[in-house]
């Protein structure tokens, strides 16, 4: 009997640790908490997130950190130093792996607001012959869903890599994620600079610059996918997916960039392609729980079917949030029985 209960016993053991390797990568990503609701995300980080073995936290900042380097370029209420060390210290205790974003390149505005890199440095606009409206709507006449800063720019990267190295240290990571998802405006006719210039050129000479730079002090860069996925050959389409060409980066920049890859609609197979380039690449869904419990399934099978050469690039998956912390919190709490990121993040990451 003895014997019976200890081969079950480590079958189970083995079941759980096979589980977890399946999944290197159990990942959250979610706006960065501001002052008031900081004590009630480092709550949730040490009571949900470690429990169901989620170690990886991607936390955009952007321009709410209260950067010396620029502190031009601080919003209101932006996170102090001693804020940004309880999400370490959370973190840290829960075997976390705290990765801090900044979009860089697009997503420099947001409907009819700019973000702060462009409203201190208009000069850094890729279109500025193209203004916001008073009242944004899409499809527009203008193609306007996000502005970029210009990449060949003279002076933007010695902005941007201060405030990069800046959050880099605050939390005390070893890796950063640059966004870089949904560039519409790119090699743009407005612009002196990138006119008439390979927008695929122009996209891999900016993350491999990005990524060259963080290799500098050994970070690794994450992205999102979908710039480098062929919207049209694929049928994705232009949110997912590229139609202005950039998706023959993939073959330019550097293997080491991890790529988060999110699909929302579909459970395509796009992580088989970045893996077959040589990528490291973790799948990401938002809020539909049937399609995440399928996306990870897939995932999943692909590592338990691979060549050992292959295994390693399908990485797990980041759940993606696009709401503020207290809104997500509120939905994760309120056990809601409609679909949503909170649902879709409980589904994929059980409580063991």
């Amino acid at each position: 009997m003895k014997k019976i209960f200890a081969f079950t016993l480590s079958l189970f053991i083995s079941f759980l640790a096979f589980g977890q390797e399946s999944l290197p990568v159990r990942g959250l990503a979610i706006a960065a908490p501001n002052k008031g609701n900081l004590d009630r995300f480092v709550k949730f980080m040490n009571e949900e997130l470690a429990p169901r073995s989620v170690n990886t936290l991607i936390l955009r900042v952007d321009y709410n950190f209260q950067y010396k380097s620029h502190p031009e370029l601080v919003n209101d209420n932006a996170l102090r130093q001693k804020d940004v060390d309880k999400l370490v210290a959370a973190a840290q205790k829960g075997g976390i792996s705290l990765i801090p974003q900044i979009n860089l390149l697009g997503h420099q505005s947001w409907h009819s607001d700019l973000e702060k890199l462009l409203q201190v440095y208009p000069e850094f606009d890729e279109t500025p012959g193209i203004k916001l409206p008073e009242k944004y709507v899409w499809p527009n006449e203008d193609g306007l869903y996000c502005k970029s800063y210009c990449p060949l720019h003279p002076d933007v990267h010695e902005v941007v890599f201060e405030i990069v190295d800046e959050i880099i240290e605050a939390f005390k990571a070893d890796a950063f994620h640059a966004g870089m998802d949904e560039v519409f405006y790119l090699g743009h006719e407005d612009c002196p600079r990138c006119q008439g210039r390979d927008k695929a050129e122009l996209f891999a000479g900016e993350v491999t610059k990005i990524r060259n730079h963080l290799a500098e002090n050994e970070k690794r860069l994450w992205i999102w996918g979908d710039r480098l996925i062929d919207g049209k050959t694929t049928g994705i389409g232009l949110w997912e997916a590229s139609y202005n060409n950039t998706h023959r980066a993939i073959d330019m920049i550097p293997k080491d960039v991890m790529i988060c890859d999110w699909h929302y609609e579909r459970v395509d197979p796009t992580a088989v392609m970045f893996a077959m380039k040589g990528f490291d690449v973790a799948t990401s869904p938002w809020r539909k729980t049937d399609l995440a419990i399928k996306q990870k399934e897939m995932m999943t099978e692909l590592r338990a079917n691979a060549t050992p050469e292959m295994k390693e690039h399908f990485t797990g998956m980041v759940q993606t949030v696009w709401s503020g912390v207290d809104g997500f919190l509120d939905r994760f709490y309120g056990n809601s029985e409609e679909d949503s990121d909170a649902k879709c993040f409980k589904a994929l990451f059980e409580k063991e």
